[in-house]
């Protein structure tokens, strides 16, 4: 199926489950997953119809028996797995959290994917340090803004790639010391260049492709290489002898896969999330708030590349 395919419908409410809220959507966030799920192309195949959609904020319609810490009427957001794309939503109460005072509905939608993955990948898999360089590429998008902000927050030095000078400013916005045209310029060059032939310690690729393997030419002694995703299309492979050479790490980042291995993690990571946002460290970039009646429009503005940070459906 075509996410242009997609229409707005009746459905029945949502049966309230112990252990849950049943929430009124008033924010959801769209990612590209959103966009292979409905193609069928995504590792989690849910049986058609289905009701798209993986991250809400909103406000608590009711709660399930066995919850505590949540009542009627609580801002939260939350990630749900499926079914976001709607007016009400059932989500595990263990998946929800309270939405900071200072956040609208639509920057709480933004946050439960991308901040996290970006946090996540960071600090425990990374390991960025402070006075470390990150190269960031696809700066302007929803994963590479929050990894912008929040290695600036970390006390890096953020260099970002993206395309069009509306893009590079939106990475400048987030906080990116040196943002790079990765369709004007050698950006491998450009990296040695503003790191004095060192390279990055970091770099964050949520790209894969050739993004990946020029990225081994430009990465320091000791560096870390943390893959994110795969959103060029194509996945990469490397030559262990690359690996060995520069005394590089390449480290994977499956946020998904905590709740099952690390669940300590995760309100760790929201904690750290929640705290960096009061500082005014991190805050999502919005690109545009579409109605729910529009959201072909939006998957096709996230799918097409034109979009920047984040984009929302508000029902």
């Amino acid at each position: 199926m075509d996410p242009s395919e997609l229409r707005v419908s009746e459905a029945p409410e949502p049966e309230l489950r112990p252990g849950a809220l049943l929430v009124d959507v008033k924010a959801a966030g769209c990612n590209f997953f959103d966009i292979l799920m409905v193609q069928g192309r995504y590792q989690q195949k849910p049986p058609f119809p289905f009701i798209p959609g993986a991250e809400i904020a909103g406000v608590v319609r009711a709660v399930g028996d066995g919850v505590r810490g949540f009542a009627p009427g609580d801002r939260v957001l939350a990630g749900p797995g499926l079914g976001a794309f709607a007016e009400r939503a059932l989500v595990a109460a263990r998946d929800a959290h309270e939405l900071p005072s200072a956040m609208s509905f639509a920057e709480g939608a933004a946050l439960p994917t991308i901040y996290p993955t970006s946090y996540a990948g960071l600090v425990f898999r990374a390991r960025l340090a402070q006075g470390e360089t990150l190269l960031v590429h696809a700066a302007a998008g929803g994963v590479g803004s929050a990894a912008v902000q929040i290695g600036r927050a970390l006390g890096a030095r953020v260099i970002a790639t993206a395309s069009g000078e509306e893009k590079l400013k939106i990475a400048r916005e987030a906080g990116a010391d040196v943002a790079i045209d990765y369709t004007r310029e050698d950006w491998v060059a450009r990296v040695l260049a503003e790191t004095w032939g060192r390279g990055a310690d970091v770099i964050y690729d949520s790209v894969g492709g050739d993004v990946f393997d020029k990225s081994l030419k430009c990465i320091a002694w000791n560096g870390r290489l943390l893959v994110i995703g795969f959103a060029g299309g194509e996945i990469p492979s490397v030559k262990a002898n690359r690996i060995l050479l520069k005394n590089i790490a390449v480290v994977g980042l499956h946020w998904g896969a905590y709740a099952k291995f690390e669940p300590e993690r995760i309100p760790e990571t929201y904690r750290a999330l929640f705290d960096m946002a009061e500082k005014g460290e991190i805050r999502p970039l919005i690109y545009r708030e579409y109605p729910l009646a529009e959201v072909a429009a939006a998957l096709a503005a996230l799918g097409s590349r034109q979009s920047w940070g984040k984009v929302i459906l508000a029902p």
